[in-house]
């Protein structure tokens, strides 16, 4: 999967281009499934430039499981055939390069496994650069998605008490995840009040509430957005580096042994069908995440 200009998903096309091939330190992956991440959709209508500039035409996705097929000098520890799942470029294809993974934890679909790598990244990120604590509470504005409820399985394990918005088709999704759940809309700043004091806060959605996180913090510092780049504009910040994947996911694959972490699926689609995937992620209200088989 391809594009050759930004815009909308009408611009992604599915191309033939020569097969990536593994170097030092990488493996190469006959993709089973590639996660779709709201990062993706930014990536090609051209949001992230000045983050993350790229050459156009580009291939699409960061997430992938599959099987290894190739291996790269200097890599140890993983042969042909092992099923992993991880990090790394353009993973929208039937082939792809990665440079992190993990094996496939025992009773996992690939489908399963490619929705956790940059979503898990991400979580564990955030919630150590927001500053929170055990016995602090943790306000997560927008927590359904895969980031959210992957921050509300981290911050449960970690002892910290989190609050989060959703849809009100989602609130008893976040409940069953040890949350505090409230909706967003009208009102939703006196209904997080009532549901208990709140130390920091995530914007996972980019839906213009930096001020009002802001104000429920006390303190600008207190606040992360991983979806608004003008968080700083109200004194909070924009987190868009990412930090170690083979750390992200060797604490994925912990927390997923001890029964402690599950992100459900809520489509799969063909990889051809990467447009439509791509459409429903924008519109949001996703509970946990949206993949592409291959």
């Amino acid at each position: 999967m391809s594009f050759a200009e930004y815009g909308g998903p009408e611009v992604l096309r599915l191309v033939d281009v020569e097969e990536p091939h593994a170097g030092p330190g990488q493996v190469r992956i006959a993709v089973r499934a590639a996660g779709v991440n709201p990062v993706d959709w930014r990536i090609r209508e051209g949001q992230m430039q000045r983050f993350h500039p790229i050459e156009l035409p580009s291939g699409v996705g960061q997430d992938a499981a599959g099987v290894v097929d190739e291996v790269g000098e200097g890599v140890e520890g993983i042969a042909v055939g092992d099923h992993v799942f991880g990090g790394g470029v353009h993973t929208y294809a039937e082939f792809a390069v990665l440079s992190a993974w993990a094996r496939v934890p025992e009773g996992l679909t690939f489908q399963e496994a490619a929705g956790y790598p940059s979503v898990m990244e991400t979580a564990l990120r955030v919630i150590r650069e927001v500053g929170v604590e055990a016995g602090q509470t943790l306000l997560v504005s927008g927590a359904a998605g895969g980031v959210g409820s992957a921050v509300l399985q981290v911050a449960r394990d970690c002892g910290i008490a989190v609050i989060g918005t959703a849809s009100a088709a989602n609130q008893d999704y976040l409940r069953g995840l040890g949350a505090l759940a409230t909706t967003y809309g009208e009102g939703w700043v006196d209904r997080v009040r009532q549901l208990g004091r709140v130390d920091a806060a995530l914007d996972l959605a980019g839906s213009g509430v930096i001020r009002e996180l802001v104000e429920l913090t006390g303190d600008a510092g207190k606040v992360i957005s991983i979806a608004d780049p003008s968080a700083p504009e109200s004194g909070a910040r924009f987190s868009n580096t990412a930090g170690s994947m083979s750390e992200a996911l060797a604490e994925t694959v912990r927390l997923i042994s001890r029964g402690g972490l599950h992100i459900p699926i809520e489509k799969s689609y063909p990889l051809a069908d990467a447009a439509a995937a791509h459409i429903d992620s924008q519109a949001g209200h996703t509970r946990g995440r949206r993949v592409l088989v291959v």
